[in-house]
């Protein structure tokens, strides 16, 4: 059976590898993204590999023109996936496009590598927990 497929569209590389990296190293078929727009290249189905099941976006991924469409698109394109998406500290406004998503969890700013980790383990638990690199 194959690990649960997780995308993480985080404008940041190095945030995103380490993250990527982290999920890989507990078992999840973990890719990444910088943006929607890139995020929307993958396929629902891959040879080899499991459905798109989680989808963990930070809030700055939302704010490029068009970003509630491509959403939109992303989701549907994956089946509605769980989502996850990492906001801002305090009180800061969502984006137009964020506000109306059934988010099922949303994670405040600053979080650690290891929360993320956590968070998706909650909202996607692993059949088994082994490395895929």
């Amino acid at each position: 059976m194959a690990s649960p497929r997780v995308l993480l569209i985080l404008p940041d590389q190095w945030p995103r590898a380490l993250l990527r990296a982290a999920l890989r190293e507990v078992g999840y078929d973990a890719v990444g993204a910088p943006g929607l727009p890139a995020a929307l290249r993958y396929r629902a189905t891959a040879p080899d590999r499991g459905p798109v099941r989680l989808v963990m976006i930070d809030q700055d991924a939302l704010r490029q023109p068009g970003a509630g469409a491509e959403l939109t698109a992303l989701i549907d394109r994956h089946g509605a996936p769980e989502l996850i998406l990492i906001a801002k500290s305090g009180r800061a406004p969502l984006p137009v496009s964020a506000r109306e998503i059934a988010w099922r969890r949303i994670v405040r700013r600053p979080a650690s590598i290891a929360e993320l980790v956590d968070v998706v383990r909650g909202v996607l638990p692993l059949e088994s927990q082994r490395p895929l690199d």
